[in-house]
This record gives C-alpha cells, structure tokens and sequence, in this order.
C-alpha cells in the first residue's frame, strides 16, 4: 500500500490535546503551541468514587483509573496556566463505568480478556471526551493526543473508495507504537485527529522535556486500567464462583477462586503443583472450569473473530493476506483472513471472519483484539471470539 502522511496542524489552527499529566501529551501540548497554533488543553475526569478508595503510591502513578487523577488535573493546570493555554476538564465518568468498567468486569466473568485501552480510546477519549468538547461549544481544527502513531490516506491498496479515508499507521518508533490501541477509531474521527509525536522517539520525547524543563519528564508513566490491588475491590460487586481446574484429559487438578481471576496463558497463581510448567490453555465459562496444560498446548493456528471494524466500513470482497497482531506486545505475524460461516451450535456479534496465521501463535486469548496491517497501515480488526487449536 501507497500513502501520504497527513500534515500536522500549522501555525494559526486551533487545537485540542487531550492532556493526561504525562509527558508525552504535556510535550504534545507545548510542540503545538511552538508551532504557533491556538492550543486548548482538555483532560478527561474519569474517578467516580464507585469503588472504596485504596491508596497508595503505586495506585496514584500507575493506572488510568484511580483517585490520583485530581493530581494529574492539578499538573495539568499548572503547566496550561504557564504557558498561557486554555485548558478544560471534562467529566467522562458515567461513560467511562458503562463503557470500560462495566465492560472490563463483564467480559472476565465471561472467561474473557478484555482490552480496555482500545475500549476507552474508541468511546470515551476520542468520543465521550469530543462530545464534551462541543457541548462547550469550542469549534477546532485538529483534536491531538500523545499516541505514537501517524495518520494517513492511502494512495494505493485494497481500499477502493470515492474518497480515500484516512488510516492509521504505525509511529517511527516502532518500540513504542500504540496503533494497536486506536484501530477501532472510525474514519471520519480521524479526518480531524493528529499526532504530533508520530516520527519523534522516546528517547527525543524526553530529551526534548528535559530541555523544556517540564515537571511531566519526572513522572512515572501510567501502565494499567486500574491497580493491581483495585483487582479484587473491583470484583467485589458480585460473589465469585469457585471450580474445578483439571488438564487436558479432564482430570482434576484443583479449585480455582473464579474464572475472573484467571487469563490464557497465565503461568503464576494457580495453586496447582504438578510436575511440569503449567499454564492456562482455556476457560470454559459455561462449565466453569480452567484448564491447564504445557506450554506448547496453547499454540494455535487460527482464530476467529467478530466485532470487525474496517477503514471507511469497506470490508474486503476477498480473501487477503496481513500482518496480524494478536496483543499489543505480539509480533506480527502473516496470516490469510476470509469471512467465516458459523456452524449451527456458534454465535458471533456481527460477521465473523476466520484468521489463518503463516505460523502458529501462543496464547491466543478470546476478548483480545486482532488487528491487521498491510505495509504497517491498519487495514482492519476485530475481536477474537474462538481460538483454532
């Protein structure tokens, strides 16, 4: 595939970053208004209180989700006021708990894994956070986030449209790369959206905040949807229910406390001895039961997925061949993708689509997304549903 990245906003348009105290949206925030642009600093407000405040240090600095966001509000102010930027807090909560909390705790009682970084870019930072946006009535020419990644429009490829829409492609720094995170974005968000960090390394990212002197530069950066130690506060809501943990031939091996505590491939926790590593190679919710087996059990060959998203909602006529990514740290691997016909006992959410990989993956997890790229630009994904041992 062919195409152009798209400019960055130039001197005189007005911007919103959404600003999360970091120092890449921070650095994002001060490059925009260098370049001369009207910058408004907008940070999402997104601790309700549902759950009992844990406090710790390790809550404040590492997770998205927790009551030290008012400190990353504070920050936040302090570096728009001095730097003479607009800056706003909206109030995403009551989205944020239907759409990724609720979510979240769902999706692991359903002996899934849920991703709930691509959940909350989708609806609430480049959804709910822009409705909020223009129910102040702040009209603007481009919305930036710090994600390392770049927008833009194919010349050439599979997509064959009236007008090429915009895409997304992975960032210069490859090590840092988030486009896994934003392929569930539609298109015509994206015709507004840049990120400005897009050919700029980690290394430059701080390099650059050091020399600016931004306070953002000494801060841990934000790792995980919510503490570790929230995990279990979190669940509280409703009581887990103890099963069997049994092997591949369906002997008992053990209890597990709650197929919500558990994830494919998990090696550590499982209060099992046996003679031989052992890990999670699936969790049957309906029958509630983990099953573990050795590690070279939990290679697939395919999968098969729904909950598609494609570029402009042009979905292949074809079969095509990708690189596909199974979690955000997986190595993209070539695979076949061509539409599925469910059999009389499955059930999808949308169309399926069957994935075929060039060489097996390990630990294919149901609820992880599959994301597809052709010459590094994000050709589509989907949520996987069932794994093809």
């Amino acid at each position: 595939m062919e195409y152009i990245a798209q400019d960055l906003p130039k001197a005189g348009d007005t911007v919103v970053v959404g600003m999360s105290g970091g120092v890449d949206s921070t650095l994002t925030a001060l490059l925009l208004k260098e370049r001369g642009c009207h910058v408004i600093g907008a940070t999402m407000s997104m601790w309700d209180g549902s759950i009992p405040e844990i406090r710790s240090e390790k809550t404040v600095k590492d997770a998205c989700f927790s009551p030290g966001e008012q400190e990353d509000i504070e920050e936040c102010k302090k570096f728009c006021a001095a730097n003479n930027i607009e800056y706003h807090v909206i109030d995403v909560a009551k989205e944020y708990k239907a759409q990724v909390v609720d979510y979240f705790k769902s999706e692991y009682r359903k002996g899934r894994t849920p991703n709930p970084c691509i959940r909350c870019n989708r609806y609430v930072k480049f959804g709910a956070l822009l409705e909020g946006i223009k129910k102040l009535d702040i009209q603007y020419d481009y919305f930036c986030t710090g994600h390392y990644a770049k927008i833009v429009r194919p010349t050439s490829g599979i997509l064959r449209t009236d007008k090429t829409p915009c895409m997304i492609a992975t960032a210069t720094d490859i090590t840092k790369d988030q486009t896994y995170f934003l392929y569930r974005l539609p298109s015509e968000i994206l015709e507004k959206v840049r990120f400005p960090l897009a050919t700029i390394t980690k290394k430059e990212v701080f390099e650059l905040a050091h020399k600016a002197n931004l306070k953002a530069a000494d801060r841990a950066e934000s790792q995980d949807f919510i503490g570790a130690e929230y995990f279990d506060v979190l669940f509280s809501d409703k009581p887990s229910v103890p099963g069997d943990i049994i092997d591949l031939d369906g002997k008992v091996l053990g209890r597990h406390k709650g197929i919500e505590h558990y994830t494919i491939g998990q090696r550590k926790g499982l209060g099992v001895a046996l003679n031989y590593p052992a890990y999670v190679q699936a969790i049957d919710a309906k029958n509630n039961v983990v099953v573990l087996a050795p590690n070279d059990a939990l290679n697939s060959s395919g999968l098969i997925a729904d909950e598609f998203v494609w570029p402009a909602n042009v979905e292949p006529q074809e079969p095509i061949t990708a690189f596909v990514k199974i979690r955000l740290a997986s190595r993209p691997v070539e695979a076949t993708i061509e539409t599925y016909t469910p059999q009389d006992d499955e059930e999808f959410s949308g169309k399926a689509w069957k994935i075929m990989f060039k060489e097996e993956q390990r630990a294919v997890a149901p609820g992880q997304s599959v994301v597809l790229y052709q010459d590094n630009v994000i050709v589509g994904g989907g949520i996987i549903s069932k794994v093809i041992k």
